[in-house]
């Protein structure tokens, strides 16, 4: 009977996506670092942090209002314990083992023990329970527990809360535990050195140091001096122990200079990894970017395009000599491998919309990375360069939605340029915005007052454009001069000539977002 209930109990959730969905959602705002509305909650919380802790020093000379004394109580209280609760809640999943087991259990026709699952996961609970955060979390509670007036010094572990929501603070911790050997070795070694000179200061001058009445003082002398703090409270009066006194000095500025090296070889080392880690956060808050993948000249020829400037990008470039050139150019650029599926993993693929563009030099990296791509997400627009028309088949086949072939376009407007000069001049002028004519595209999702239009009863001579086609939405294919009778319909994509105020009124015009 038992193993029945926990078992329709734990199918119910497993089946419920609003359960699902919930946990999901609540698991985002407390874990997840890709989750684009995180930073909000985080800096909720390390608000409501400092709050208390101003409070909690405001109060030792003043007398606080009450309803600042009930907002710490109540209300501050409350939030960390709901985060608490939430934080043991999202931990781990006992539904989701006990399904696992269950189904494993009848495909294997072999006995199902429901208490196994539970055991399991009652231990990863009181493994969360235990962990160095949740004691911090606990104990930043406990001074919402008023007949114990001195807990409210445990306010002060709100402030280790901070670590939890701190990203640098975080990275500097884990920065350090990779020289952990030794900074530990040195720790030994600075307890080795002031139990030694607190003992010879302790047998050289306890009988005769007023200061120095027991163990602890000289033992508390010698840390204060090895730390160069060196408060004189305690000094050396005979001559052995001013000659312990020199050598402690001495080993104090060692230790030091020891302490100071570890750290700066430990950043130094990371130093690359944590700009580069900057990056992908800060790429990662927007809603669109772009990734592009290899930093050669085409690339190069494309960031010089002013009307790109408004677009959140990163360069991946696996060389580490172009990497130093991209950061000497002023770009966002870092040394990752973007074939590698990890990288492309790091970016906030589910919440984003992202563009990427394959212009590495070799046609089987872009291919590689474009597989990377959409093996991660279909949503994820690929851009890729190819280097002759022979292999887009194959660009295709790997999901590329665009393929560029930079030679052809090349050697077609080399064409252009021997054989029909006016028109290389035009479409130059065009493609690099040096006319007043320009292109542009006008969507239809964008503007929902052109669905259902014709083109003759938009008449683009009127709003001095000229009209060259449309890709239909449904079928993605182009257009040229339709007839003037066809309606657009929704996803439909405009392609008009003319001048730039011209577009802009257009625009406006039709320029409602369309909801249907």
């Amino acid at each position: 009977m038992f193993t029945k209930l926990i078992l329709k109990i734990a199918f119910f959730l497993h089946r419920s996506k609003r359960y699902r969905d919930t946990k999901k959602l609540f698991y985002n705002f407390l874990q997840n670092p890709d989750y684009i509305y995180k930073r909000y909650f985080d800096s909720f919380m390390i608000f409501l942090i400092l709050v208390s802790v101003i409070i909690l020093v405001y109060e030792v000379e003043h007398q606080i209002p009450q309803w600042v004394d009930d907002f710490d109580l109540y209300a501050v209280t409350a939030i960390f314990s709901l985060e608490y609760i939430l934080r043991f809640w999202v931990y781990n999943d006992f539904h989701t083992k006990i399904v696992k087991d269950y189904e494993e259990a009848k495909f294997l026709n072999k006995p199902f023990r429901v208490l196994s699952p539970i055991i399991t996961t009652i231990k990863g609970k009181i493994e969360y329970i235990l962990s160095p955060s949740a004691i911090v979390d606990l104990l930043a509670i406990l001074p919402a527990y008023r007949p114990l007036r001195v807990l409210r010094i445990f306010v002060l572990f709100r402030v280790f809360k901070l670590l939890r929501y701190t990203k640098s603070i975080h990275q500097f911790i884990e920065v350090l535990a990779t020289k952990r050997f030794e900074l530990i070795t040195l720790l030994f070694l600075l307890i080795f050195i002031v139990t030694t000179a607190g003992i010879a200061i302790y047998v050289f001058e306890q009988r005769t140091n007023p200061n120095i009445n027991s163990l602890f003082d000289a033992i508390y002398w010698a840390l204060v001096t090895i730390s160069s703090v060196g408060y004189g409270d305690i000094s050396p009066i005979t001559p052995a122990g001013r000659v312990v006194s020199m050598i402690i000095i001495v080993s104090g500025i060692a230790m030091i200079s020891f302490v100071t090296s570890v750290i700066v070889s430990a950043f130094s080392e990371k130093l690359n990894e944590l700009k580069e880690n900057r990056i992908v956060e800060r790429i990662n808050k927007n809603r669109e970017f772009l990734i592009i993948c290899g930093y050669g000249q085409m690339t190069r020829m494309f960031l010089k395009n002013h009307s790109l400037h408004s677009y959140e990008y990163v360069i991946l470039e696996d060389d580490k000599k172009k990497v130093e050139r991209g950061i000497k150019d002023g770009y966002n650029i870092i040394n990752e491998n973007a074939s590698r599926h990890d990288v492309i993993a790091k970016f906030n693929i589910e919440y984003s919309n992202i563009t990427l563009l394959a212009l590495t030099g070799s046609d089987i990296n872009n291919i590689y990375i474009t597989l990377n791509a959409k093996a991660l997400s279909k949503k994820i627009n690929v851009i890729a360069r190819a280097s002759n028309d022979k292999i887009v088949k194959k660009f295709k086949l790997a999901g590329v939605d665009h393929v560029i072939l930079p030679s052809m376009v090349a050697n077609r407007m080399l064409l252009f340029a021997i054989t029909q000069p006016a028109m290389y001049k035009a479409i130059y002028s065009m493609l690099t915005g040096q006319t007043l004519a320009q292109l542009d595209e006008i969507s239809t999702i964008m503007h929902y007052k052109l669905v259902g239009k014709s083109i003759e009863e938009i008449d683009f001579k009127k709003h001095k454009l000229l009209f060259i086609g449309f890709q239909c939405g449904l079928k993605e294919e182009f257009i040229f001069n339709p007839p003037t009778k066809i309606d657009f319909r929704v996803g439909d994509i405009l392609l008009v000539m003319g001048h730039k105020a011209s577009i802009k009124y257009f625009k406006e015009q039709y320029g409602e977002i369309y909801y249907g």
